[in-house]
């Protein structure tokens, strides 16, 4: 918790309360499902929580924003970026049930009012946002084709809307076809832990 108040020291006492409130809550379901691996889930603030506000690095999305989080998992990046945007929607979807029922009762649990869940393929989520994140695992060109569908052309950001994901390692060959719509930031830029030197936000405008 303290990681998250030294990069992020202005948040409100409500703020505060609901991320202070994610270590127990993910604990008790992590031990129930199992949704973070069992010898990450002690550096959950770090590897999860922060790394899922390394997007609000690169944007601050604006009051009115809808944002999918595609293969939320256990609700990362979209719960620890709902609480941080509390003014902007949020839609969790993940084809495994077992991960949306953690990511209901989290928000349920801290009482985020911005966050609404599926459980469903991505090719099966129709509606459309000005963005989607993810914690992607798989490659950019996949990824792009399967939300190309859920991007509005409406603009209301500083950035166009798109994708913005979080990746590690060499991404040279993955982002070449996008060069000319693409923005690769690294989080060591911003957070100075060691877990972070490989850790990227890759924006593409679509």
């Amino acid at each position: 918790m303290e990681q998250i108040l030294k990069y992020f020291p202005s948040l409100t006492d409500l703020q505060k309360e609901q991320f202070k409130a994610l270590d127990n809550l993910y604990h008790d379901w992590n031990s129930k499902i199992n949704v973070i691996s069992r010898k990450d889930i002690d550096n959950l603030y770090e590897h999860h929580v922060l790394h899922s506000l390394g997007i609000a690095e690169v944007i601050q999305f604006k009051p009115g924003t809808e944002i999918m989080d595609l293969g939320t998992g256990g609700g990362f990046p979209g719960i620890p970026l709902a609480i941080l945007f509390p003014d902007c929607q949020f839609h969790l979807v993940d084809s495994i049930g077992k991960k949306i029922k953690v990511c209901s009762e989290v928000a349920t649990a801290i009482e985020l009012k911005n966050v609404t869940w599926r459980h469903c393929r991505a090719e099966e989520e129709k509606n459309k946002f000005d963005f989607v994140v993810s914690r992607a695992v798989m490659p950019l060109t996949d990824l792009i084709k399967i939300i190309r569908k859920n991007i509005k052309k409406e603009q209301k950001n500083a950035y166009p809307n798109g994708l913005i994901c979080l990746k590690g390692g060499e991404l040279d060959k993955e982002t070449m076809p996008y060069k000319n719509h693409i923005v690769i930031t690294n989080l060591s830029d911003y957070f100075k832990e060691e877990f972070f030197e490989t850790k990227k936000v890759v924006y593409v405008s679509l």
